[in-house]
């Protein structure tokens, strides 16, 4: 079965399409029509950019797991060609300190070992019951409070908030300003002299509460970056930048799968039938693999530049061209998940790249997927009514951050 969804499918994409490409606005769920047919007919092709430069599109999920594994391929944003995502991405790299997100091995490697124990399997895991109780306490508030309400603001931001905030050792009560500065860090269409002047907002309220976790440590991973900066195993820019990226992601993308994967549900209710009525929790924690590869939610894509030629696909990738690899085309690739375009909790998705892949894949997957379960296992079973309580065309979709999402969704029960 073809992978194009019910909705109508725009005609043949320009030679050189603007990247990122728009969705269907009577199909938003779905990646856009043009990267679908482009990953077709050319897999492995030139796109335009924000700045006129002409990095390649990969849109096969095994083209993007041989180059994303390939140490030819680098995560060096300072390097001329790599694809930035906007004016001000470009006009800060050359003064953002080298974390794990602009660096190869083996400084990759060495940054990656400093943060890369809290966010283990088993540690992550001893996180659950703590979530739980996040989790019924704010569904407890919601069900006392107005019907209809937003959910967003009910609970798909409150959870990774309040999660990523235990973990970290950051006081809750600040939430509106990393909420905030987080989204418009994130913002595309952000003056570039704003998200700097909030970006330095952020790092300075980091290094302040750094400090204080050095002098007085927790059982949280400020103190524990802290400890490492002491031994000097990193420097303490580095534990503050690490620190102010952790904030933004570990709560930003959550938010927006709590809030679009419930959507999505709702769209398809034999597949919510499916969680709600769930009694084993390897049902759940694969149907939350399946919503990630549903909807893919990163839209910019992962960004690289090649070091050296690489040939690939029946073309050559010559050293200092930019990469673009979608992730939501490769997840809705026919090749890796057979009828893509349809949602289905049972299947096996945990191949998917909705986390990116290879030695720079999100730090923070475990602890997304366990807020997801933990999620997804608890909503549709306390709230079996629940239901969107606007139309699908009602809804506003946010096209301006790194994620794709919805500014609000109001459901009712």
């Amino acid at each position: 079965m073809s992978d194009t969804p019910s909705c109508p499918v725009s005609g043949a994409a320009e030679p050189l399409p603007e990247y990122p490409l728009e969705r269907a606005a009577e199909c938003p769920l779905a990646p856009a029509p043009a990267v679908r047919e482009l990953r077709a007919a050319t897999p492995i092709t030139k796109v335009r950019i924000w700045n006129g430069s002409t990095p390649w599109l990969v849109t096969r999920h095994a083209d993007q797991r041989t180059l994303l594994t390939d140490p030819r391929v680098s995560d060096d944003d300072l390097d001329p060609g790599f694809p930035y995502v906007n004016a001000h991405r470009a006009e800060i790299a050359p003064v953002t300190p080298r974390l794990i997100t602009n660096t190869d091995a083996p400084e990759h490697t060495r940054l990656r070992r400093t943060v890369n124990g809290p966010f283990l399997v088993k540690r992550i895991e001893k996180m659950r019951p703590a979530i739980q109780k996040i989790v019924d306490d704010l569904i407890d508030t919601m069900l006392a409070g107005p019907n209809p309400v937003d959910l967003l603001t009910a609970l798909a931001l409150p959870v990774p908030s309040l999660v990523i905030a235990e973990l970290l050792g950051v006081p809750y009560e600040d939430h509106d300003f990393f909420q905030s500065s987080s989204s418009l860090v994130l913002d595309s269409t952000a003056p570039p002299e704003k998200a700097r002047e909030v970006s330095g907002a952020l790092a300075a309220y980091l290094d302040k509460l750094l400090g204080e976790k050095m002098t007085d440590p927790r059982e949280d991973v400020l103190s524990e970056m802290g400890g490492r900066v002491k031994a000097g195993e990193m420097s303490r820019t580095e534990a503050v930048h690490m620190g102010v990226a952790m904030l933004i992601a570990g709560h930003e993308t959550t938010a927006t799968m709590i809030s679009l994967g419930t959507l999505a549900l709702l769209l398809h209710p034999d597949q919510l039938a499916v969680v709600r009525e769930a009694e084993d929790p390897k049902v759940i924690a694969n149907a939350v693999d399946e919503v990630l590869r549903y909807l893919s939610i990163v839209q910019t894509g992962v960004r690289r530049v090649v070091k050296e030629d690489i040939e690939i696909g029946g073309v050559v990738i010559r050293a200092g061209e930019g990469v673009i690899f979608d992730l939501h085309a490769a997840n809705w690739d026919p090749e890796a998940f057979p009828e893509a375009d349809r949602l289905d909790v049972r299947r096996p998705a945990r191949t998917h790249q909705a986390f990116g892949y290879g030695p720079h894949q999100c730090l923070g997957q475990n602890l997304a997927r366990l807020e997801l379960q933990v999620v997804y296992g608890t909503l549709y079973r306390r709230v079996p009514t629940l239901r969107l309580a606007a139309g699908i065309e009602e809804l506003e979709f946010d096209h301006t951050g790194t994620t794709y999402g919805v500014h609000s969704m109001p459901v009712a029960w």
